[in-house]
């Protein structure tokens, strides 16, 4: 049994369709792109970004990752996370980048509320955003976000990544999560916004 399988006794493909199918239902069966990140381990496939343009309106973009769930973490106990990126944008780097960081940590990184990820370089070309915080996810209602039955023992659970630059990882690194969403004002899908610190 290789770690992409620890999900459960339910087959890979099968999480998969199950997962597809929630999206289909909360987006109103928005057909999606798919593009997937490679896996550095070879036993374990990529995590596919399935992203959605125009969602939740025009101009923007959602990303659903899916493949950080089927392998296991020790601080997850109850469930399991996929993660969901949403954007004021076009650009297909940003849905890329949240399957690379799920592929990249996954097993490694819990990917609670109030981590902070660097991603070791410009996420898109249009943004000097270089990092990634961990956060409930702005365009689902709890109902959708948590609690989703893909037929193994552990439910997965939605968390929303948002971009952010590097004096904001700092900053929230040092003086926390609830500081930071307090002390500034902004726009969170703006990719293009300047740095608040």
């Amino acid at each position: 049994m290789t770690g992409w399988e620890t999900s459960g006794t339910v087959a890979i493909d099968v999480r998969r369709e199950r997962f597809l199918a929630h999206l289909d239902d909360v987006t109103d069966g928005v057909e999606p792109r798919i593009l997937q990140a490679e896996s550095a381990d070879p036993s374990l496939p990529g995590v596919k970004a399935i992203i959605y343009t125009d969602l939740p309106e025009a101009g923007m973009q959602t990303t659903f990752t899916y493949g950080l769930s089927c392998v296991g973490h020790e601080d997850w106990s109850s469930g399991r996370p996929e993660l969901c990126l949403s954007v004021e944008s076009d650009d297909p780097a940003w849905g890329l980048a949240a399957a690379t960081v799920g592929e990249r940590l996954r097993g490694r990184c819990p990917f609670t509320y109030g981590d902070v990820i660097t991603f070791g370089e410009r996420i898109s070309e249009e943004s000097a955003m270089t990092g990634f915080l961990v956060f409930a996810p702005a365009v689902l209602d709890a109902q959708d976000a948590t609690g989703i039955d893909l037929g193994d023992a552990f439910p997965v659970t939605i968390q929303g990544l948002y971009p952010i630059y590097e004096s904001e990882l700092d900053f929230i690194d040092e003086r926390g999560l609830e500081t930071f969403w307090k002390s500034f004002d902004f726009d969170f899908y703006d990719v293009r916004r300047p740095a608040v610190v």
